[in-house]
């Protein structure tokens, strides 16, 4: 009977096929061509002896026999993905933690502690997933994530790492070579950045929301570069190109190096639900590896709040 069922790899095209109802999309989705798709889809109908979708000149839909089977494929790829990272979890050994997170967070807050964890936690292995995509902890060969949100993660136990507080920073070059900065209203004499984001009715702080925090209310954005994340802003300040609104945890580091000056101290906080959160799977919370990285990070992050 086994010979009658495709193989993994024609269930994946095949899956593909019938989400996009294209079989252009489902190639690019998969790195083929759509001529390969659309052979691989007549092999599995002939291997079956189905019509698994009916074709016009210009669209693809699915059959009732190919939507059974659409809703089958997506259960035992989904099963099998489960499987193939509880096995790879049980092989990879007891030493061995996968932490997945965001760019900004493992390049500006991360990175530069991880030594220090490996010489308080020589037992401990740490690598990293570095990703904005978030991981499914049953599906993906990770074991503990850093994300960004509000904390209401169902299964996951959730710890709140540091509150975000947005503030303006700039390069000593910037601040030595252009306008003064003595008063918010001079900012009006630079190129400013910024992110645009929005999640759950909360808006990340923007320029307009710091000038008014500020007192200022006839500020014009027209002139403000608008990037997609905050390393990308950060970075706009770090090259002098800029003055940025940026996360005060995330350029710490910038700053006390002098990279990066703080022209005025107001910061703004993000709604108080958002924020960095350390999770994990609510199975795994005595797990030593991942007690032994909870807490050594909470410990920084502690840290890090005595000195601010």
């Amino acid at each position: 009977m086994s010979r009658l069922l495709p193989g993994t790899r024609a269930l994946r095209t095949f899956e593909a096929a019938a989400r996009h109802l294209n079989f252009t999309r489902a190639a690019d989705e998969l790195g083929l061509t759509p001529a390969a798709v659309s052979h691989q889809i007549k092999e599995i109908e002939e291997q079956l002896e189905l019509v698994l979708f009916t074709r016009t000149s210009r669209t693809i839909r699915l059959t009732e026999a190919g939507n059974v089977l659409h809703e089958a494929s997506i259960d035992a790829l989904d099963l099998l993905n489960r499987a193939v990272s509880r096995a790879r979890k049980m092989t990879r050994g007891t030493s061995l933690l996968k932490v997945t997170l965001d760019v900004q967070f493992a390049t500006k807050w991360l990175m530069r502690r991880v030594d220090d964890f490996r010489r308080h936690k020589p037992s401990v292995e740490l690598r990293f997933d570095i990703t904005y995509d978030i991981r499914d902890f049953e599906r993906d060969d990770v074991d503990a994530g850093i994300r960004f949100g509000a904390g209401k993660y169902p299964g996951l136990c959730a710890h709140r790492l540091f509150d975000n507080i947005i503030i303006p920073v700039c390069s000593p070059a910037l601040l030595a070579s252009g306008p003064p900065l003595k008063e918010p209203r001079d900012l009006f004499h630079h190129t400013l950045a910024h992110i645009e984001w929005s999640q759950q009715g909360v808006t990340w702080p923007n320029w307009q929301m710091w000038m008014h925090a500020a007192g200022v209310d006839d500020f014009d954005d027209s002139r403000i570069l608008v990037f997609r994340s905050s390393t990308d802003a950060a970075q706009a300040a770090l090259e002098g190109n800029a003055v940025a609104l940026a996360d005060f945890a995330m350029v710490a580091n910038d700053l006390s190096q002098g990279r990066l000056i703080r022209p005025f101290e107001l910061g703004i906080k993000v709604a108080p639900e958002f924020a960095y959160f350390l999770v994990y799977p609510q199975e795994a919370k005595d797990d030593a590896r991942i007690v032994a990285f909870r807490e050594w990070l909470l410990d920084e992050v502690a840290k890090e709040a005595d000195v601010a």
